[in-house]
């Protein structure tokens, strides 16, 4: 009794032992944990604010009709991880989130609904939460367990998965859409400040993803997105998707039925270090996709708290190689083995050969305007966010 008293006193009067303990807890668990007492509460939110590492949720086994295997791992793994997501972004297949019908044994599947597999998403992930989710043809995913595992590229079957960022230190990651106005043919580019694209000296990196691509006028809204951002110091990256599913910065995130658009992740923070390459239609065996990832290593951006993202057109992968799957993906992996790489096949890609390095200097692009739509090519990009703590390895 004595034992378990002075253990009493331990957990409810030392910041340091409680903190300690606590930070042994996954996240959801914490938050629990922070109800006890104010002093739990306090070391739970240090725990929190210590926990900046980017998680991930992968799926990559298809399972029963009524849920997609995105929904089903979330729920499972969001009891597991070590963080508190502020910002997700996740990315499905688009043929089994959006819903098809299959017979087998004259029996109908029940055909899955993309509005109502968003809707179970975002109900997993916290309310305050940003969430944006694309389908696209087929996904790139590194399993989960460790950044070192084999990422895989997907191009049929049922697969996605959710990238978790939580809050970091100096960097600020937003959402932002921008809808064609059927209405008006010009583009109002004071919208862009509005989404902190412009204005703003700690803009680093944008994703940006169009949407409804096959719709009249699409492309050419596209370039009125994307040609006034294409300035040296930031990166651009992304691609076509089919559509996107989940907005939650906005009230309404369906999209109406006759638009296009473009969607995307802003990210700020001086210290964000990001580069991207281009692989274009010559690269086309394993010696020139390595050679690609041979100047993507040359950018020297660190490795560590790091993400990879693959974005392809559906034209490459097995068909565009023909002797090898996963072609660009252990390319990519040979060169960087312990950043995970995330990404999809799509209807267009957006990017280009740019460096940006710690100290913010242009390492290799031409002095004109950059050709930053492309079909038929893989843009592979790297970003960094920055240091973490070394309580966090």
């Amino acid at each position: 009794m004595e034992a378990a008293a002075k253990g009493g006193f331990v957990l409810g009067n030392l910041a340091e032992v409680v903190e300690r303990v606590l930070g042994f807890l996954p996240t959801k668990a914490l938050l629990r944990a922070a109800c006890v007492s104010r002093l739990w509460r306090e070391c739970a939110r240090r725990a929190l604010r210590a926990r900046q590492r980017v998680a991930w949720v992968s799926a990559l086994e298809p399972g029963p009709a009524e849920s997609h295997a995105l929904v089903r791992a979330l729920a499972r793994e969001l009891e597991k991880v070590q963080v508190l997501p502020h910002t997700v972004l996740y990315v499905a297949d688009a043929e089994t989130f959006s819903g098809h019908e299959e017979c087998h044994e004259q029996k109908k599947a029940r055909k899955r609904n993309s509005k109502e597999t968003a809707t179970a998403l975002e109900k997993l992930l916290p309310k305050r939460c940003q969430v944006l989710g694309l389908v696209t043809p087929g996904i790139v995913v590194t399993p989960m367990g460790s950044s070192s595992n084999q990422p895989q590229e997907i191009e049929e079957g049922e697969a996605g998965f959710a990238l978790l960022f939580p809050k970091i230190d100096g960097v600020k990651i937003h959402t932002f859409h921008f809808s064609k106005d059927l209405k008006n043919r010009v583009f109002d580019e004071s919208k862009f400040a509005e989404a902190g694209l412009k204005n703003n000296p700690d803009l680093r990196v944008v994703l940006l993803f169009g949407y409804n691509s096959w719709k009249s006028g699409a492309t050419r809204f596209l370039h009125q997105i994307v040609n006034p951002l294409n300035e040296k110091s930031i990166i651009l990256a992304g691609g076509q998707v089919e559509s996107f599913t989940s907005l939650t910065s906005e009230t309404s995130n369906a999209q109406p039925g006759d638009a296009c658009g473009v969607v995307g992740l802003a990210f700020s923070g001086p210290q964000i270090q990001s580069a991207t390459v281009l692989l274009d239609q010559d690269v086309a065996d394993e010696r020139t996709a390595e050679a690609a990832m041979q100047r993507l290593k040359a950018a020297n951006i660190p490795e560590c708290n790091t993400i990879g993202f693959m974005f392809a057109c559906v034209g490459r992968g097995y068909r565009h190689y023909k002797t090898k799957r996963n072609m660009e993906a252990d390319a990519f992996r040979k060169f960087f083995p312990n950043v995970p790489l995330f990404g999809f096949f799509g209807h267009g890609e957006i990017g280009c050969d740019r460096i940006v390095t710690g100290n913010f200097v242009l390492r290799e692009c031409n002095d004109i305007k950059d050709d930053l739509l492309h079909g038929y090519t893989t843009v592979m990009t790297l970003i960094h966010l920055g240091s973490t703590k070394a309580n966090q390895a």
